[in-house]
């Protein structure tokens, strides 16, 4: 049985392939198996981003913010995915946030 890191570094892969699409298949199987991922999520948030598919970048990158609370990264880009995705108030929100947490709060 393959890990959890094993499976990602399969969709990594894929995308490096030129198959992103099935990259970001992969990869929702495996968070089906592992929803604590941040990682998979992170990718996840980022690819589909990249595939237009914004309102499930936005849920990645959500995830990823509730996985790693205190990591600013994972809120700037939870601002990148909402603006991408014309949210304009919770990209600034989020954004906020991790140049709160870059200051130490």
């Amino acid at each position: 049985m393959q890990t959890r890191e094993e499976w990602y570094e399969r969709a990594e892969a894929l995308k490096n392939d030129g198959r992103l699409p099935e990259a970001v298949a992969e990869l929702e199987r495996l968070i089906a198996d592992h929803a604590d991922f941040a990682l998979a999520h992170s990718a996840l948030a980022a690819w589909c981003t990249r595939l237009e598919r914004h309102d499930e970048a936005v849920q990645h990158a959500r995830r990823v913010c509730e996985l790693a609370p205190g990591d600013p990264f994972s809120f700037t880009a939870l601002s990148v995915a909402c603006m991408r995705g014309g949210r304009i108030a919770e990209a600034e929100d989020a954004l906020a946030r991790s140049r709160m947490l870059q200051a130490g709060g």
